[in-house]
């Protein structure tokens, strides 16, 4: 370890903590007109004051969890969930509201951990005494296991930063034939250490990931683990019913002394699926009988914030953090007539953006995008307008550009949505419709979205999804995106274009390997932009996550790196007696 690569990797970590500050406010972004918003970011806010300890916190949900498994959970609010309540990982973030909550902290490690050889190794010690449900010892051993099955095929979809960083690890598919990673390091049961094949200054920021949460090797059954995730946390899973309902109890060899996070408030967490997003909001409106302890999976329904916005008393019950991801149209690149830039232009300039503003709740929640990343990862935390394309889009020059394309008589094709964003989906529709590309609609439950896009054989060309930054840097997010060479058949994750460039690919590796952080920011910015001229996507929107709690419910706030999710570590109920048994 050199002094200047130490000083360089603590120095980001502390920058990062610092510019997450710009992850939390509500307001204006870029690639729409100024205006005040009648909904503005609860900014720091907690609704409820101090939980009591003790009742039932119901969570009312329309859909299932996508995974929950630690090797494969890479979806807000999945993330919030397992890894607040379920599991625990190496480091993880403060359980704050506003910007002191994207401030990490040691979670199973003692410290954030420690740098060497360039920021190439990170070495971590583990907390003394840590235990599982059963009260059986958390090993570093089971850290490694289950940094190493989230290399297993037959466990896709979760975070790939091991993937891409880990020495070694190529064409690596997990321990299942007693293959294990020569740079995940184990000397003795509280040390683990990293060896990376190349600088990793933020590696901190992925060790919150629940990659990095143990896994004991005698308690995993392949793909069944989903079902039954073995506790590090401070609750167990004591029933699970797919589709209907997922109840959790406390882990009673949880130590509070050993998790600075964690409050644990509730006895039992339920979460009760299969409801539909309008009754949801009305039972939350309403607030009545044991609604009055219960909270959202997902976020009001566009035709819902009306209703909330006009009567103060409930008003007063919502958290409308900014979630710092941006929604795209992602067209598959690899194939007929996507593979046609000016195909993919045409789509660009035939999106009304305004239109799906509208169908998303209107800006009181939203703001069209310009850009590919957040406001949050820009210079002023505003999003540059590198096409110029109006915001209703321009019809006439989508056809003169399909009429270039030798597709004057326009063409045909399908685009996925998730059951949640229908309305989005046909604004798309709609908008597109203008230019002469017939759009077929297709939904999805949202359970199963990103298992059936991320299929890339069998998808369709257009999808229509998002991405979050995990953690203030564009190294999180375009790579991430549009980086061809993680492209999976089955399970891939963020680059739904399919979008593979040689130039844009030796870009990304020269910006990583950046020692300058604001250079490397800077940099990041400018590729945004370059790879938006080449068409992969098209901007669509940027949601405020508007959640409203029960009038029971207290320790409720959005959560700036949970991308404004509650944050599930320290909600709980004013009055437990007035809960659900």
């Amino acid at each position: 370890m050199n002094k200047r690569t130490r000083t360089l990797a603590t120095a980001l970590v502390t920058t990062l903590a610092l510019g997450a500050t710009g992850c939390s406010g509500g307001g204006k972004s870029g690639g729409s007109p100024d205006r005040k918003n009648p909904v503005t970011s609860t900014n720091g806010a907690v609704i409820g004051g101090t939980p009591q300890k003790g009742g039932t916190l119901t969570v009312l949900s329309n859909q299932d969890f996508t995974h929950l498994d630690p090797a494969r959970n890479w979806v807000m609010p999945d993330m919030d969930f397992g890894t607040r309540l379920l599991y625990r990982t190496l480091v993880t973030y403060k359980a704050e509201p506003g910007a002191k909550g994207s401030e990490l902290v040691p979670d199973l490690a003692e410290g954030l951990g420690t740098p060497s050889n360039g920021a190439k190794t990170w070495t971590f010690r583990l907390k003394p005494g840590l235990t599982y449900e059963d009260g059986t010892p958390i090993t570093a051993q089971d850290i490694k296991y289950n940094v190493e099955r989230s290399f297993s095929p037959d466990l896709p979809g979760g975070p790939d930063y091991a993937a891409r960083y880990l020495a070694g690890a190529q064409g690596y598919q997990g321990p299942a034939r007693g293959r294990h990673l020569d740079s995940v390091k184990t000397p003795d049961a509280r040390t683990i250490v990293f060896e990376l094949h190349k600088p990793f200054a933020e590696f901190p920021y992925a060790a919150t990931l629940p990659t990095f949460a143990p896994v004991p090797p005698k308690q995993d059954k392949g793909p069944q683990y989903d079902n039954r995730p073995f506790s590090s946390g401070p609750y167990k899973i004591e029933s699970y019913a797919r589709d209907k309902q997922i109840v959790l109890v406390r882990n009673t060899h949880w130590d509070p002394k050993s998790d600075s996070v964690r409050k644990a408030y509730p006895d039992r967490i339920v979460v009760t699926m299969g409801l539909k997003g309008n009754q949801i909001d009305d039972r939350l409106i309403a607030s009545s009988g044991t609604d009055a302890s219960a909270v959202p999976w997902a976020q009001l329904r566009p035709e819902s914030i009306s209703k909330v916005l006009t009567k103060a008393d409930v008003k007063a019950r919502l958290l409308a953090e900014s979630s710092s991801c941006t929604e795209m149209v992602q067209m598959h690149t690899g194939r007929a007539p996507f593979d046609d830039l000016k195909v993919r232009q045409a789509v660009q300039w035939a999106l009304d953006r305004e239109a799906i503003v509208t169908a998303a709740g209107g800006p009181a929640v939203t703001d069209a995008s310009s850009a590919a990343m957040p406001g949050s990862l820009f210079t002023g935390g505003k999003q540059p307008d590198t096409l110029r394309i109006p915001l209703s889009g321009d019809p006439e020059k989508a056809k003169q550009l399909l009429k270039e394309a030798g597709k004057a008589d326009g063409l045909s094709t399908r685009l996925t949505v998730s059951i949640n964003d229908k309305a989005i989906g046909e604004a798309i529709q709609q908008s597109l419709g203008r230019a002469g590309i017939k759009v077929t609609l297709e939904t999805v439950d949202p359970s199963a979205f990103y298992d059936t896009i991320g299929d890339t054989k069998n998808r369709t060309d257009l999808v229509y999804t998002g991405w979050c930054p995990d953690f203030p840097s564009g190294t999180t997010f375009l790579p991430f995106v549009f980086d061809g060479r993680y492209i999976k058949v089955k399970g891939n994750t963020g680059n739904h274009s399919l979008f593979k460039d040689d130039a844009v690919m030796k870009r990304m590796d020269e910006i990583a390997a950046m020692t300058d952080g604001a250079q490397a920011n800077k940099a990041w910015q400018e590729l945004d932009g370059q790879i938006l001229a080449k068409a992969p996507v098209a901007p669509g929107a940027m949601k405020r996550r508007s959640l409203l709690v029960g009038t029971n419910v207290a320790g409720a706030y959005g959560h700036t790196s949970w991308s404004g999710q509650l944050d599930y570590a320290t909600v709980g109920l004013k009055d437990p007696s007035k809960s659900a048994n």
